[in-house]
C-alpha cells in the first residue's frame, strides 16, 4: 500500500476544537468488520458490545505540560519550547523542539518565568528542528520538576488555534491516567468517564493497563510514498506482568480484548510471543503497523477518526480492511463526526 491510497478530503469544520461536554456522550461508530454493518451511538452504549469476562487494554500514560514559552537573551524574542524527554535527571538535559527553530543556536540562553529563575542552554542540533538543552537551575530536583509544570501548558495538537483554557487540563488526559511521560494524550481513552468505567466494571469486563509514553512521532506526517521506508519515532512502553496474565486468560477463553486506542494496540502488538501471547516489556518500540497486517492479540479497538495520511490511519486501516475503513470514514464525514483529538469515537469488532 501507497501514502496516497490514505489520502481523503476533511473539511475544516469537522476538526475538534472541544471535548464534548460530558467525556462519555461524544458520538460513536460502530463498525462490524465481518458484515460491513456501521452503526451510530454514543459514546456510552459500548457498554452493550461487551461481556463478562471480555478486556480492554488501556494506556494509562499521562501527558505532562510539556509546551513552555521563553524569551531568548539579548533579543528577547518569544520561543516556544517544547519538551520532548528527560535525557539525564542529574544534568537536567531535554530533547525539545523550538519554534522558530531558525533562530536557535548552540550556545544561545533561553529564560523562563517572569522572574527567569529557569534559564536554558542549548547545547545540540540534534535535528533541523530539535535542540538539546541544559536546564540551569540551583535547586533540587524534585524543585526543578516543580518549575517545569508551574510554567509548562497542556500540550494540545497545534491544529487547535485557541488557547488553552483551565478546562483542558482535565479534559486532554484519561481520568485513568498515572504514570506521567506522554507529550500527547493517548485520545481513544479520552471518552471514558467513571461512571462508564464503573458499569463496564459492574458487567465484569476485566481491565488491563499498559503504559506507552506518546511522542510527537505519532503524529509525525509520513514524506515516503512506500510506507515501508517510513521510520517511527521510538517510544518508550511497559506491559507488566499483571496485564499480560488478563489478556491471555482472555485470549485462551476466546474473549474480546479491546485495545482502547492505536497506542494501545501498538504496545500489545511490540510484545508478542512466538505463541502469539502477549508478553511483559520494559524498553522502547518503534512499531509501524500498516496494511497487509495480522493482529496477534486484540480483536476489536476503539479508536478516534484520524487525519489523511496519517500512521493511526494506516493502523486503522489495517485492523478493519481498507475498502471499510474508506467507507466508514466517507459515513463519518457524511454525518459530521468530530474528528482528531477532541474529536468523536469508533468502535471496530
Amino acid at each position: 500500500m501507497k501514502l496516497s491510497h490514505f489520502n481523503f478530503e476533511l473539511p475544516d469544520g469537522l476538526l475538534a476544537e472541544y471535548p464534548s461536554e460530558n467525556r462519555d456522550e461524544s458520538k460513536l461508530m460502530v463498525v462490524h468488520r465481518e458484515t460491513g454493518k456501521i452503526e451510530h451511538k454514543m459514546f456510552k452504549d459500548l457498554i452493550n458490545y461487551f461481556d463478562e469476562g471480555d478486556v480492554m487494554v488501556l494506556n494509562n500514560t499521562k501527558v505532562f505540560p510539556a509546551r513552555l514559552y521563553g524569551n531568548k537573551e539579548k533579543t528577547g524574542a518569544r520561543i516556544e519550547v517544547f519538551l520532548l524527554r528527560e535525557l539525564n535527571e542529574e544534568q537536567r538535559l531535554w530533547d525539545v523542539l523550538v519554534d522558530p527553530a531558525r533562530k536557535i543556536r548552540i550556545g544561545n540562553k533561553l529564560y523562563f518565568g517572569d522572574d527567569d529563575t529557569l534559564v536554558a542552554e542549548v547545547i545540540d542540533n540534534t535535528t533541523s528542528r530539535g535542540r538539546t538543552l541544559r536546564f540551569l537551575y540551583d535547586g533540587s530536583y524534585t524543585d526543578f520538576r516543580r518549575k517545569l509544570k508551574e510554567l509548562g501548558e497542556t500540550p494540545l495538537p497545534k491544529y487547535i488555534k485557541r488557547d488553552v483554557e483551565p478546562e483542558d487540563e482535565k479534559r486532554y488526559q484519561t481520568i485513568y491516567a498515572k504514570h506521567e511521560g506522554a507529550v500527547a494524550a493517548p485520545t481513544a481513552g479520552l471518552h471514558f468517564s467513571k461512571h462508564l468505567l464503573k458499569r463496564l466494571e459492574i458487567k465484569g469486563v476485566d481491565f488491563a493497563e499498559v503504559t506507552l509514553h506518546v511522542g510527537l512521532g505519532t503524529f509525525n506526517p509520513v514524506e515516503v510514498e512506500d510506507l515501508s521506508k517510513h521510520k517511527m519515532d521510538s517510544e518508550e512502553l511497559i506491559i507488566e506482568e499483571k496485564a499480560t496474565e488478563i489478556v491471555n486468560n482472555a485470549k485462551l477463553k476466546k474473549r474480546r480484548v479491546c485495545a482502547v486506542g492505536t497506542t494501545a494496540m501498538r504496545a500489545l502488538e511490540s510484545a508478542v510471543s512466538s505463541k502469539q501471547t502477549l508478553n511483559t516489556f520494559e524498553g522502547w518500540t518503534n512499531k509501524f503497523v500498516f496494511p497487509p497486517y495480522d493482529f496477534s492479540i486484540a480483536n476489536a479497538m476503539i479508536t478516534n477518526f484520524h487525519l489523511p495520511k496519517s500512521t493511526l490511519l494506516m493502523m486503522v486501516s489495517a485492523f478493519m480492511g481498507h475498502d471499510l475503513m474508506k467507507k466508514a470514514y466517507k459515513e463519518a464525514i457524511l454525518e459530521e463526526y468530530k474528528f482528531y483529538s477532541y474529536g468523536d469515537a469508533m468502535l471496530i469488532i
